[in-house]
């Protein structure tokens, strides 16, 4: 097991490009499923949990070829259906929560799909409910079998178009219900669909392979059934929650910071969000340039004059896997904020270790957790802690290179789940960061 030893307090300088995008990745990997025709995808970054699903993917029988850092070939051809019932698929499919995108894919082409209970990140309950009634709707047969917690889909006649509207705006359930509706018969109409800018990227792939789908960016979706769909090229857009985090890296440590090609159309509230917590933020062509904040950083306040309030909410609201970069951001902030996690019940548990460090924070409820910023007038202390999470363990990080002294982050495998060698990327902007085993 690896950690990671930082020596904080010090300001950074430089360039940092984001990665690809870890959530869209996981989605678009999935849908090559969907044709035996080659599909080119690029920029895909270099994570744990990308490479655990093309690992995936792999012993499932496609044909994965590497051209370069990031770009790969993938051809679904001949595919070994049998490893979906398989032990190793069993223990490889419930060690990744994005493995239950490949079921939507392959009961579409195949009439069949199956997954173990999926793992993921420890916050709280995230039901799968939203998948698995979508493709009893498209006329799928559902079974769960609880002693071996193995989810099974069937449709042997093929699935037919149908009007939903789904309780909840899940990302991955409505991609899932997309992959599985665009070789269905007739049309199929998606209200309350999320439309966070990966599922429209990956209706834009799916509509390159030949698929008719209709209101992209909207929750209104209509996708007319294709008999088959055909082999394309994809680029993966950078990742806005790593864009999110090192926003917050440069207003912690007081540094001059330039984040490359952004893809500014694709960021929603985020840079609206940081600016309500003070954080200048300039558009230089698709870079944001953050000048260092050496004056700190000032909290707004409603029109009204009430304490500020942010929350996470679907698309186009801001997104939850930046709120814990914002509670930490919040904690040299001059003035106080209320961050409100209505999402997931157990994200915020992570700020005891910010508390250990000498941070302000008056954790309300599982969902709320109040701020009281220290204008940079008293410095975090450091500490030896623990990632929870892939946003809290990145947050902590944060945390600790903002911190004077040396830090300890242990279980850093779940930071690795989600950011592509990140203290070498780190380094090179002046932190000092060791990963040691």
């Amino acid at each position: 097991m690896a950690i990671f030893q930082i020596e904080g307090g010090r300001s950074l300088k430089g360039e940092i490009s984001p990665q690809g995008a870890k959530n869209e990745a996981l989605q678009v990997l999935c849908a090559v499923l969907l044709t035996p025709q080659e599909v080119r995808i690029d920029n895909i970054p270099d994570i744990r949990d990308v490479n655990k699903l093309m690992g995936i993917l792999k012993n499932l029988g496609v044909k994965i070829n590497k051209i370069e850092k990031g770009s790969y070939t993938f051809k679904s051809d001949e595919l070994d259906i049998d490893y979906l019932t398989s032990d190793l698929f069993k223990q490889e499919g419930s060690g990744l929560r994005g493995s239950i995108m490949i079921v939507g894919p392959l009961l579409a082409r195949f009439g069949k799909g199956y997954i173990p209970r999926p793992g993921g990140d420890k916050i709280g309950r995230r039901r799968l409910d939203t998948h698995f009634e979508g493709f009893i709707k498209l006329g799928a047969t559902f079974n769960y079998n609880k002693e071996e917690r193995f989810y099974g889909v069937e449709a042997p006649n093929g699935l037919i178009g149908k009007y939903m509207l789904l309780e909840e705006a899940s990302v991955t359930g409505t991609a899932n219900i997309i992959m599985a509706a665009v070789l269905a018969k007739g049309t199929t109409t998606i209200y309350n669909a999320a439309c966070e800018p990966y599922i429209q990227q990956l209706c834009k792939m799916l509509n390159a392979m030949g698929a008719k789908i209709s209101g992209i960016g909207s929750n209104l979706l209509y996708i007319d059934g294709v008999k088959e769909l055909y082999g394309c090229a994809h680029r993966v857009l950078p990742d806005m929650i790593e864009i999110g985090s090192w926003i917050g890296l440069a207003a912690m440590t007081q540094s001059e910071i330039t984040i490359k090609n952004v893809s500014w159309d694709n960021l929603g509230l985020i840079p609206t969000t940081f600016r309500k917590l003070g954080i200048t933020l300039e558009r230089k062509g698709d870079d944001i340039y953050i000048p260092a904040h050496t004056n700190g950083y000032e909290v707004q306040s409603f029109i009204d004059g009430s304490i500020m309030n942010i929350s996470d909410s679907p698309w186009p609201g801001f997104t939850p896997d930046l709120l814990s970069i914002v509670l930490v951001v919040a904690t040299q902030a001059r003035g106080s904020v209320l961050i409100h996690q209505k999402m997931f019940e157990s994200r915020l548990f992570f700020v005891d270790k910010l508390i250990d460090m000498g941070a302000k924070i008056i954790l309300c409820d599982p969902h709320r957790a109040t701020i009281i910023g220290h204008d940079f007038k008293s410095t975090l202390k450091a500490t030896t802690m623990s990632s929870p999470d892939i946003r809290a363990g990145v947050s902590l990080l944060i945390a600790a290179l903002s911190a004077k002294g040396t830090s300890v982050i242990h279980n850093i495998e779940q930071i690795d789940r989600g950011y592509e060698n990140i203290e070498e990327r780190l380094q090179a902007i002046g932190a000092k960061i060791k990963r040691v085993e």
